[in-house]
Order: structure tokens, then C-alpha cells, then sequence
């Protein structure tokens, strides 16, 4: 019976994951599932990096501008439709590819995540007047309150994640950190997992580059069009709230995409965090196809 293969593809932003993900897909004939929160949605091509018209020809993509961006695609909910197209896949394929620098929905796809409670929407929907009103700090002050043992990990820049554990504070009266068990969910399928990195200072000069190739592209027209939806969690992403900001007046054109190009190196340098703390992780360059297709194959045995 063939082994049904994930190769699951993470790394920072810049790091050359895409093209990477598309060549192996050509060379093993397998669909690619995205793991990037922000390429979800459609509307943000050029902000998300997305792939490509051309690239998107050259191999089968899921997860890709498939849904509107005030329609939230969080952890759990990725988790069930993601398991889902895979084991429809999976009928097809031998091998499926999942690229991505979102740890968290790498975690869920690979590992699950906790049962946490659904949510309230009542206590969200308050929850964001409150962020739209007071702003991130104070809500920020409230988890660390309720919940100082996660509020000393989470990443503090990001609404959504300080948002959803201060929910779930108050819903349940318990800190959010004491639901959070780590149990893995095994998978009826073998996962391959393939780490994309480049000496840091040629990451970071990509980085600027391709920053700079994004405002040619028209990603200060597209960041004009998602104003009306700024608030969704959706456009809390490095690159649209620089231009935000910019439009607001609080900022120039040029600091903008000066932040974008700082912002983003500092988001793939906690990527690299994130990854590195995961020993299932095997690292390779990202025009290293033949080594990573070896390790892969080497995997089943």
C-alpha cells in the first residue's frame, strides 16, 4: 500500500518558499495547500504575496483567495476544512504539499489544536469595539491581568491572538494558558517537514526588495481598497496598517514603506523563532530540490 506523504514547507517571509513549493509540486504531481493566514482571502494579492496567475497554472493550489476577508479562517476552523481536502486528496495523490510561515495553522494542520470553547459572539463583538475604541494596549493590560503566564509568550503585536485568549479569560473564568494542553492529535498520514532558510542578512535584503517590488505592483491601491474593512483581523498584517497609518496622515509615504520593510523583517525573524523551536524540522536552502526530495524519500523508510 503507498504511503500518503505530506511535505509540509515552512520558513520566514522571503525566503524563496513558494517557488520552492511549485517546483517540487511539478516534480511530484501534488496539490499544494497553503498554511498562510493572510493568502486566504481575497482582495490581497499583491499585501499577501500570493501566488502568482502564472504560478498558480503550474500547480493545483487549495486555500488560495477562496474566501472574502470578513470571512474568518481561524486555527480550528483551517484545521477541519484543511483535514478534509487532504483526505480528499489524498485519493488522488500520493504526496500533498503545504507551504506556509504561519506557525500556528502549520501547528494545527500538523498536530491539532485545543479544545477550546466556541466562540461567544456577543463577547467578541465588544471585545472588538474595545480594540477599535481603547486600542491593543488595553485589552493587552486585561489579558495580562487574567493571564500573565500566556501574556509572557504571545506575540503582544497581534489583536487576533491577545484578542481570542482574553475571550476566553472571561468566557470561561480560567486563564487561557491552563486550556492550552499541547496533547498531538495523530494524523493517518506521514508528515514530512522541510525548513527554508538563508544567512540573515541576504533574507533581509530580499525582504527590502520585494517590499519595494509590492508598492510598484499596487499594493498602496490595494491596501486604499481594504480601508473600509481595516479592522478585520484579516488586514492586522504587516503592510496594510503602515499604509493605514499613512492615510490616516500620521505618517509619510516613505516611513511607511520603511516600517513595511522593518515590520516584516522583524515578523520573519520570530518566524525563525517559532520554526527553529520545532526538532522535527529538517533545514535546507530553497534551490536545495533534489537534497529535500531525498530526505523526503529517505523519511519513509
Amino acid at each position: 500500500m503507498n504511503i500518503k506523504r505530506l511535505l509540509v514547507i515552512v520558513g520566514p517571509t522571503g525566503c524563496g518558499k513558494t517557488d520552492l513549493s511549485i517546483r517540487l509540486a511539478e516534480r511530484c504531481g501534488a496539490p499544494i495547500l497553503s498554511t498562510d493566514s493572510r493568502q486566504f482571502y481575497r482582495g490581497l494579492p499583491v499585501g499577501t504575496a500570493q501566488p502568482t496567475a502564472e504560478q498558480l497554472r503550474r500547480a493545483e493550489h487549495h486555500f488560495i483567495a477562496d474566501r472574502e476577508v470578513d470571512d474568518e479562517l481561524n486555527c480550528g476552523r483551517y484545521e477541519v476544512e484543511a483535514l478534509a481536502r487532504i483526505e480528499e486528496l489524498f485519493r488522488r495523490h500520493d504526496t500533498l504539499i503545504a507551504v506556509g510561515g504561519s506557525g500556528l495553522y502549520v501547528k494545527a494542520l500538523c498536530e491539532g489544536m485545543d479544545d477550546l470553547p466556541a466562540v461567544d459572539e456577543r463577547l467578541r463583538e465588544t471585545l472588538s469595539r474595545r480594540l477599535a475604541t481603547e486600542g491593543l494596549a488595553s485589552l493587552g493590560a486585561e489579558l495580562e491581568r487574567l493571564d500573565p503566564r500566556y501574556w509572557a509568550e504571545v506575540d503582544r503585536s497581534n489583536p487576533a491572538r491577545v484578542q481570542r485568549a482574553l475571550e476566553v479569560c472571561l468566557q470561561t473564568g480560567v486563564p487561557y494558558s491552563s486550556l492550552r494542553t499541547g496533547r498531538r492529535h495523530e494524523r493517518p498520514f506521514r508528515i514530512v517537514k522541510i525548513g527554508v532558510e538563508l544567512p540573515r542578512e541576504v533574507l533581509y535584503e530580499r525582504i527590502d526588495r520585494r517590499v519595494e517590488q509590492m508598492m510598484a505592483e499596487g499594493l498602496e491601491a490595494e491596501a486604499r481598497r481594504m480601508l473600509p474593512f481595516r479592522r478585520l483581523n484579516a488586514l492586522q498584517t504587516v503592510g496594510y496598517k503602515e499604509l493605514f497609518a499613512f492615510f490616516d496622515g500620521t505618517i509619510t509615504r516613505e516611513e511607511a514603506v520603511a516600517l513595511i520593510q522593518r515590520n516584516s523583517r522583524r515578523y520573519a525573524k520570530r518566524q525563525l523563532t517559532w520554526f527553529r523551536r520545532d526538532p522535527e524540522v529538517r533545514w535546507f536552502r530553497p534551490d536545495a530540490d533534489e537534497a529535500i526530495i531525498r530526505y523526503a524519500e529517505a523519511c519513509e523508510n
